[in-house]
């Protein structure tokens, strides 16, 4: 009876005749036979990862699109609001534009009674200043207050005996302001110091 030593030899030898490599035809069971190669934890573990990770990537171009998205949809709206920002105060503003052009119309016509063209005018005026004081938008009341260069642009002095110097005798141009914000300071002529007094 041939050993077991015996017989693995026989089998290399006939393995080589058949182009088998000694190494595999040694590999067996423990019942003898050949098995299939068995994968390691690690190449589990690596595989898993590998599927995660295709995941993870197809979840991150997911994102990254939708950002996009959002992005170029955000940028739309903030030039829409740009482009159409002055639209609220605009529609505020035509009532107003309608009463003057009916006030234009009734001067053209014949006979028309001049005190009432000047109520009318006064009152789509006073309409007029109604719709932007409720936008935010005053007069700066400069005419008799301290000259401030915060509000004021002095365009010339005046002697001016009865008040105080630098204080605002006449203004030129009304300033306005919006909120809080100065849009445009009132022109105004400014008292001179007595240059009299000392002498």
């Amino acid at each position: 009876m041939k050993s077991k030593e015996e017989k693995i030899n026989v089998e290399i030898k006939e393995n080589k005749k058949e182009g088998i490599p000694a190494e595999d035809s040694i590999k067996e069971t423990p019942e003898g036979n050949n098995q299939e190669p068995v994968k390691t934890e690690a190449e589990n573990e690596t595989e898993k990862m590998k599927k995660e990770n295709a995941e993870l990537n197809e979840r991150l171009i997911r994102k990254v699109a939708e950002f996009e998205n959002y992005k170029r949809r955000t940028e739309n709206e903030t030039v829409s609001l740009l482009r159409y920002s002055g639209e609220f105060i605009i529609k505020k503003l035509l009532p107003v534009i309608d009463d003057f052009e009916r006030s234009i119309k009734f001067i053209n016509e014949p006979n028309h009674d001049q005190a009432s063209i000047v109520s009318g005018l006064t009152l789509v005026y006073e309409k007029l200043m109604k719709t932007l004081n409720e936008q935010g938008i005053q007069k700066i009341d400069a005419l008799n207050k301290p000259f401030d260069v915060d509000y004021h642009e002095a365009i010339m002095q005046q002697p001016a005996s009865e008040v105080e110097p630098l204080t605002v005798i006449n203004e030129i141009e009304t300033g306005y302001v919006y909120k809080d914000k100065v849009i445009r300071h009132a022109k105004v002529i400014v008292s001179s110091p007595d240059v009299t007094q000392d002498l």
